[in-house]
């Protein structure tokens, strides 16, 4: 058995409920304003739900889907995948997965891309080839990585995409009437503005824990305000306060704080997230699959065990795949506190799926099925991909 053809799509979703809501000034996002930041926050924002998806085909017919968390500019990651690794995966054995992934991480090792782009093609085709391999043993993904530690993968609602805190204290009762334990705010808005909206929604979710993810927005003196306010109000977290670079700072943090500090979206390998470790900077681990890839992402989890270190997994707008991954990663992984669950994306994501993946407002159900457990309707991804991309074996 060999793999004969790597394909990648692009898509770009459109959506009436754009993630994370409108900016802060009320304006809604449009498909036309292309990428945009969301001050305060620095990063590009999309109005749509873009992704590139990679599809690996054997001489026998069996399929493997990945995808990459590529929020803004997925023809990068698309690329990467077409030029660098595609070539180098056909012919392979597509059930020794580890050995193809530790040969094509080490393709552009050398040149300082285990990070970024490179890194998240990687993760793709990580997630691909695990994919493929559980078709191929006829077994789910969790089972292959040693087995899940539960079927019913805890969550916390991420993001109350709402512009004031009445609304999104409206939302959070809501949340919490239909079952949700635990919440995470997306702020950076200043300091007194984040800790008023904390108590907005604790005071209409009482019984809910609270996470505050600060988009990297805050100096070291603000990061410490706001965390300790966020431990006198007992809160569950504290995402991404300080720059994404700065380890010293947030390990500065971490130990003066009780709320622990958070971090993993950033991060691309073991490497980086153990130097994070060794430092005391985070409190709480959280990698994203569809950055990392399943291969790596299992290395993270073990090496946070070692540490003593809960898990969280991130996720943001990653579709169908990239959810079913991330629910397989966190039923294998033993430490785990919860997987992010972001409902306002979560449907836009099934639309790439013939059978939905299930949710409750406190839990992900771990997919039924062999692989990722996932049936991709490839005749939508076709019909509304906007750059394909196939290299096959008698082409290289």
């Amino acid at each position: 058995m060999r793999i004969v053809e790597v394909r990648t799509c692009v898509l770009r979703l459109s959506t009436t409920d754009v993630y994370l809501g409108p900016l802060t000034n009320g304006q809604q996002l449009r498909d036309e304003d292309g990428y945009v930041v969301r001050a305060p926050w620095r990063s590009l924002y999309s109005a749509r739900n873009e992704t590139v998806l990679v599809r690996l085909r054997t001489d026998d017919g069996s399929v493997g889907w990945g995808e990459a968390l590529a929020p803004v500019g997925p023809e990068v990651v698309a690329t990467a995948i077409d030029q660098l690794l595609a070539p180098q995966l056909l012919g392979r054995d597509p059930r020794r997965v580890r050995p193809a992934w530790s040969e094509l991480r080490d393709l552009m090792r050398e040149r300082g891309h285990l990070v970024g782009h490179q890194a998240d093609a990687l993760a793709a085709v990580d997630i691909a080839l695990w994919d493929l391999a559980g078709k191929v043993h006829q077994a789910p993904l969790a089972d292959l990585l040693g087995g899940a530690f539960r079927t019913a993968v805890p969550t916390y609602v991420s993001g109350l995409p709402k512009p004031t805190d009445t609304e999104r204290a409206e939302l959070a009762e809501r949340w919490a009437k239909d079952g949700a334990t635990a919440m995470k705010l997306h702020l950076g808005q200043g300091v007194e503005a984040d800790l008023a909206t904390f108590d907005a929604v604790a005071a209409a979710a009482p019984a809910a824990r609270i996470a505050v993810d600060a988009h990297w927005a805050y100096s070291k003196p603000e990061a410490l305000r706001l965390g300790q306010g966020l431990d006198a109000r007992g809160a569950l977290f504290l995402e991404a306060p300080v720059a994404p670079e700065d380890v010293r700072g947030h390990a500065d943090l971490a130990a003066r704080l009780v709320t622990p500090v958070a971090v993993g979206e950033s991060l691309r390998n073991r490497y980086e997230f153990l130097a994070w470790m060794s430092e005391g900077a985070l409190g709480l681990v959280q990698p994203d699959v569809a950055r990392t890839g399943v291969t790596e992402a299992m290395v993270i989890a073990e090496l946070a065990a070692a540490h003593h270190l809960p898990v969280a997994p991130h996720h943001s707008v990653g579709l169908g795949i990239a959810i079913a991954a991330g629910i397989h990663l966190a039923a294998a992984v033993d430490n785990l506190l919860a997987l992010e669950y972001q409902p306002t994306p979560f449907s836009v994501a099934q639309r790439i799926l013939r059978t939905p993946l299930r949710a409750d407002a406190s839990v992900l159900h771990l997919p039924n099925g062999h692989g990722l457990g996932v049936d991709v309707d490839e005749d939508f991804v076709v019909r509304n991909a906007v750059r394909q991309h196939t290299v096959k074996e008698n082409e290289t």
